[in-house]
């Protein structure tokens, strides 16, 4: 497939956190007509009145009924959970339309599984076959004969980038995986005060969903992928009070005749043409001062007080590399054009 010159792209769900941060990098995208801007409130007001970073002029917000499909390239669709479900039902006819969903619709390919999770019965379950879950540097060489890109959610990001090259590698142990992860708050979406009722909302750090966190379905089924042998971890995910922002601290145990500096050597080649996975030296603290407003990850392996044990920190922004930024990444791949093309 060679690159086309520009394509056409609607943003359904413009106005929340992920939405305005997607359209934000879109708008200086030079490969990239924005033609519709969705919601379902708002109609007719101008994108700026909910973020003042986007200068670009840009179609008022309307309603998704009002878009002439057959001169759309894209969907992008951040959406509640269960609606690009409905949405890609309904236009699925169109041939040259594809969809870069940014919810959990198409992340799960067990429907039984996502049921659990989520709640409710799958809407699309026809559609499955037809759509890949993509961190952008695991699947370039399948992502485009899919029509559906599902973008991972932000934990298993941060997760499955230090973990999967050295799980695939046998290099750690497949027992006792600690995971800590801690996020800012606008990864609970625009309905945070409906989801957390403790006080001092923004002054305090709070865990939740601690055996029951809907991205463990993904992490699951992903670690599954590339394991003869079942991988057994905990997860416990917090809010931090910071607005975006997301940092994992990993612990696992290495194999016997594994060294930390083999362990750091496998993760530097495995990134070393990657453009947006940075592996630091050696026992660097990091934070995620490095990564905020970029598609960057940075990854630290560190020694600890037992020596069989190692500390992994991977550091992303969670509405970028977490969501909007890593759905352009996609974007650029379907599409052959650089892959760092309006992510720089």
């Amino acid at each position: 497939m060679s690159a086309i010159k520009k394509i056409n792209v609607v943003v359904a769900g413009a106005t929340g956190y992920v939405g305005l941060d997607l359209i934000n990098i879109l708008a200086k995208h030079p490969k990239v007509n924005i033609k519709y801007l969705c919601a379902q409130k708002s109609i007719g007001e101008k994108i700026d009145k909910f973020d003042t970073r986007i200068k670009k002029k840009l179609p008022k917000i309307s309603n998704i009924n009002k878009v002439k499909w057959n001169e759309i390239n894209l969907v992008f669709t951040s959406l509640p959970t269960g609606e690009a479900q409905k949405l890609i039902n309904k236009l699925y006819k169109y041939k040259k339309l594809k969809f870069i969903d940014l919810s959990a619709d198409f992340r799960i390919q067990n429907t039984k599984v996502f049921k659990k999770y989520y709640g409710f019965t799958h809407k699309a379950k026809k559609l499955i076959k037809d759509s890949i879950y993509s961190i952008s540097e695991f699947s370039k060489d399948k992502i485009r004969s899919k029509k559906i890109i599902a973008c991972p959610g932000c934990y298993p990001t941060s997760i499955q980038l230090p973990l999967i090259p050295l799980l695939k590698k046998n290099l750690i142990k497949k027992d006792n995986i600690i995971i800590d992860s801690k996020s800012g708050y606008s990864g609970a979406g625009k309905n945070l005060k409906k989801k957390f009722k403790h006080k001092n909302l923004y002054r305090s750090i709070h865990s939740y969903g601690i055996s029951n966190h809907r991205h463990l379905s993904e992490i699951d089924q992903e670690f599954y992928k590339i394991s003869n042998k079942k991988i057994k971890y905990v997860f416990t995910p917090h809010l931090i009070p910071t607005y975006r922002g997301l940092l994992s601290s990993i612990y696992v145990e290495k194999k016997r005749s594994v060294t930390l500096s083999k362990i750091h050597k496998e993760l530097k080649n495995f990134y070393k043409k990657s453009t947006f996975v940075k592996i630091s030296k050696i026992n660097k603290n990091i934070g995620t001062e490095n990564v905020i407003d970029s598609n960057m990850c940075q990854v630290s392996v560190c020694k600890l007080k037992n020596k069989n044990k190692i500390l992994i920190l991977s550091a992303i922004d969670n509405l970028i590399k977490g969501a909007g930024g890593q759905a352009i990444q996609n974007m650029n791949l379907i599409y052959n054009f650089n892959e760092n093309l309006g992510l720089r």
